[in-house]
């Protein structure tokens, strides 16, 4: 788009104080900054003025599990359906690893903080280490999609050359870089972060299929003849990764997904609950259920709404490219986001100064057909690491290693 194009959408929405610096800046910044605006999804304003997400919940109804009692009496089957499957490459996997450590008080890729006591042990360590386990019960490599983003892709990169992808072959490590979203003051208008750069943040990790093919990793899928995407997060360091028993037992299942999942804690753990919406399979957040579904329970005194979702999900290949430019859910958060100030200063803010936007994966779960709840062990394979201290920190992460028999 031209100037004077990119200068009548900005009128539309009341935007023009993008364009302040415009005429200061270098030609390369100039065509920059036109590019960001130009790519902006216009949509978040509305979601900005109706104060909620693009989408309400439907009828919500409780979805068991394939509990872990069940799982071990088939255990040998499903794991040898999912160890053929990665023996025939059907199998990748997908580490969403977009984000910073700065909750936990840590400059740089979250992927990066060392958590080891008397060595060094990194949070990609941990997590290629798991990987590792199933490239030697197989004898296959499994081909590994890493999502960096703008601000950490150099970081990652480096970082993992810097260790020799710590064992794995690097010619199955593919690195890819995360869409990009732009956020927005109280006032509802656009940040800058830079006189020529708005302020962007990664999109959500709901964006990372997409952000797959914008980086043109579709055809590789397709060469490779990859038929699933097991998709997990960074913070895990527990998790199991191309699992052939969860594998194994979602191809036998018939359904288009899965969804590892813990018992819940307690009734009111801070998690996502799977369940069906409108008879589809979908994800309520803790804040989105009533009392009533809270305490529900069946003749036996189980919670109905019992097993909360990890992020290890696993997807058919060719049902996510059938939704692929289905536009999920937009989600806001209150952030400190670094910004010019009036005076063309930069700014770092001390409490929340505006909203940043997300589309989250849990979303496209509700575009499956179905989905296999699975269940895991959560002092095996939930070690998540989101504080600098308390819960989810990484004392109780390093705790749960050692009783796994992690060296830290």
């Amino acid at each position: 788009m031209e100037y004077d194009e990119i200068l009548h959408t900005l009128q539309t929405y009341g935007q023009e104080h993008l364009l302040k610096y415009y005429d200061s800046l270098p030609q390369k910044d100039q065509e920059c900054l036109l590019k960001q605006i130009a790519d902006i999804d216009w949509s978040i304003l509305k979601l900005l003025q109706s104060g909620k997400a693009a989408e309400e919940k439907g009828v919500l109804e409780p979805l068991g599990a394939l509990e872990l009692p069940e799982i071990r009496k088939k255990e040998s089957a499903y794991r040898e359906i999912g160890k053929k499957a990665i023996q025939e490459g059907k199998i990748g996997a997908v580490l969403l690893a977009g984000g910073q450590g700065t909750r936990l008080g840590f400059n740089g890729p979250k992927g990066t903080v060392n958590i080891g006591l008397s060595k060094e042990l990194y949070i990609f360590e941990c997590l290629i280490h798991n990987l590792m386990d199933v490239v030697r019960e197989t004898g296959s490599w499994v081909h590994l999609f890493i999502m960096t983003s703008q601000k950490n892709n150099e970081e990652t990169v480096s970082f993992f050359q810097k260790h020799n992808y710590f064992g794995y072959d690097a010619e199955h490590i593919h690195f890819f870089i995360q869409e990009m979203a732009p956020a927005v003051g109280y006032d509802g208008k656009l940040l800058l972060e830079e006189k020529g750069k708005l302020a962007l943040s990664p999109n959500g990790n709901g964006g990372w299929f997409s952000s797959m093919e914008k980086a043109g990793l579709l055809p590789l899928l397709h060469e490779k003849g990859i038929e699933w995407l097991n998709i997990f997060a960074v913070d895990n360091v527990l998790q199991r990764i191309a699992d052939p028993c969860f594998i194994g037992a979602t191809i036998d299942s018939g359904c288009a997904s899965g969804a590892k999942v813990v018992r819940k804690a307690s009734p009111m753990e801070r998690v996502g609950v799977l369940c069906l919406e409108d008879k589809r399979p979908s994800i309520v957040e803790y804040y989105e259920m009533t009392e009533d579904m809270i305490h529900l329970k069946d003749e036996n005194g189980n919670l109905l709404y019992n097993f909360g979702v990890i992020l290890n999900y696993l997807f058919r290949v060719d049902k996510l490219e059938e939704i692929l430019h289905t536009t999920l859910p937009l989600h806001m958060a209150e952030k400190k986001i670094p910004c010019l100030d009036a005076n063309g200063e930069l700014y770092r803010p001390e409490t929340p100064n505006g909203y940043k936007f997300e589309t989250l994966v849990l979303d496209m779960v509700r575009l499956m057909d179905s989905c296999l709840p699975f269940e895991v062990e959560r002092s095996h394979e939930f070690a998540p690491i989101k504080n600098k201290e308390g819960v989810d920190s990484i004392e109780t992460a390093r705790e749960l290693l050692k009783q796994n028999g992690v060296v830290l």
